[in-house]
């Protein structure tokens, strides 16, 4: 079955079969509580996508609260969460998540929100929709889906509010916002607008009518912070750079400074004959938790970052794939499991040459240069 979106019925890669429309789907559900799930790190793509998702939802006496784990420290994102008064919840343990009737997923399929999902499971809560625009991953199992090849999920909300799922008043200070929010959030996913499709200039040009530009300035023109200057200053330093791929490990990351790392691939693929850069490091969490964290940024047109991802670093023990991505950008996390964890600076150096070396060692094979020199 199609949506009724006038400019939208060819771009959908998956839809569900349970209800023809996400109107029919909400119109069933009317009078429940909802989970909305964010990606753990959320980027502005999702946290204006869930607002949105919200705001619709209450059309339909729906009450959504909007969660996710990990920390929000891009300095764009904190702008945004800011000046938006955006109510976004970050996950606590002691949270009671039997009181949702449902979950629903945005901008994300749970791969990037795992333990999220299995949370979830446990308190018996089920999973209502997925509203995405990565590829397919075949994790979960809503009731409905929308999951389609556009350059941001913010498109997709944009056009939800263009078919009136929300009419627009241009006097509803929550509306403006909302718009507000959706155009950052289709800037910054389609690199302001460089990796843009027809979908995403038309979710524009409506949402241009209602969004507040002196409010979206103020978001954008947020100074970088001084440890993601620290962190693309060690990934240039560090970077290997082989037939125009770019490869650099920024050592150990604080959770708070999780963002640094996709902004200093951003920043590595900007480059001189450099098509693809990725960057990696070990994130450690507030309870000492650890994980090898990387991102994946190319803007060679034949490179699929979702299948590349994958095929290099394959799947956990429980056949999930350790990472994918989307057009253009990709990333994977790795728990550092048994060896999270420091009893001394040696250890801890010792640790980082591991999972440093087999990274490059991974990627130079899939490249085809397996016996190139590796640096740690």
């Amino acid at each position: 079955m199609n949506l009724i979106f006038k400019n939208e019925k060819k771009t959908n890669s998956m839809i569900s079969n349970h209800y023809p429309s996400l109107a029919d789907f909400l119109r069933e559900h009317q009078g429940e509580r909802h989970v909305a799930i964010l990606q753990d790190f959320p980027d502005p793509d999702a946290i204006s996508s869930a607002f949105a998702h919200k705001l619709i939802s209450a059309e339909f006496n729906i009450d959504v609260d909007i969660l996710y784990r990990g920390v929000i420290s891009h300095q764009q994102n904190v702008a945004l969460v800011k000046l938006l008064s955006i109510n976004l919840t970050a996950y606590d343990a002691s949270m009671d998540l039997t009181t949702y009737d449902g979950a629903v997923f945005i901008d994300n399929q749970g791969t990037t929100a795992k333990d999220l999902v299995s949370r979830l499971e446990a308190a018996g809560v089920k999973i209502l929709m997925v509203i995405d625009h990565h590829e397919i991953q075949h994790l979960l199992n809503p009731e409905f889906s929308d999951i389609r090849k556009v350059g941001a999920t913010a498109t997709m909300y944009a056009h939800y509010l263009e078919d009136g799922l929300l009419e627009i008043d241009p006097s509803n200070q929550q509306h403006t916002l909302a718009a507000t929010a959706l155009m950052h959030g289709i800037i910054t996913d389609t690199g302001s607008f460089i990796r843009a499709k027809n979908d995403d200039f038309q979710a524009a040009k409506f949402l241009s009518r209602f969004v507040d530009t002196q409010l979206l300035q103020e978001i954008m023109s947020q100074s970088r912070s001084k440890s993601a200057l620290e962190v693309i200053q060690k990934a240039i330093s560090s970077r290997t750079t082989i037939e125009n791929f770019s490869i650099s490990g920024v050592g150990y990351i604080r959770a708070e400074d999780r963002d640094t790392i996709p902004q200093a691939a951003d920043f590595l693929l900007s480059e001189e004959n450099v098509h693809t850069a990725l960057v990696y490091g070990i994130v450690i969490s507030e309870n000492q938790e650890e994980d090898l964290i990387a991102s994946l940024r190319t803007s060679k047109l034949t490179l699929d970052t979702d299948q590349f991802i994958k095929e290099v670093f394959g799947k956990n023990e429980s056949g999930d794939y350790f990472g994918g991505g989307k057009e253009y950008a990709g990333g994977f996390a790795v728990p550092v499991g048994f060896l999270a964890g420091s009893f001394n600076e040696e250890y801890k150096n010792l640790k980082w040459q591991l999972f440093s070396k087999q990274v490059r060692h991974l990627i130079l094979s899939k490249l085809g240069i397996e016996a190139a020199p590796i640096e740690s």
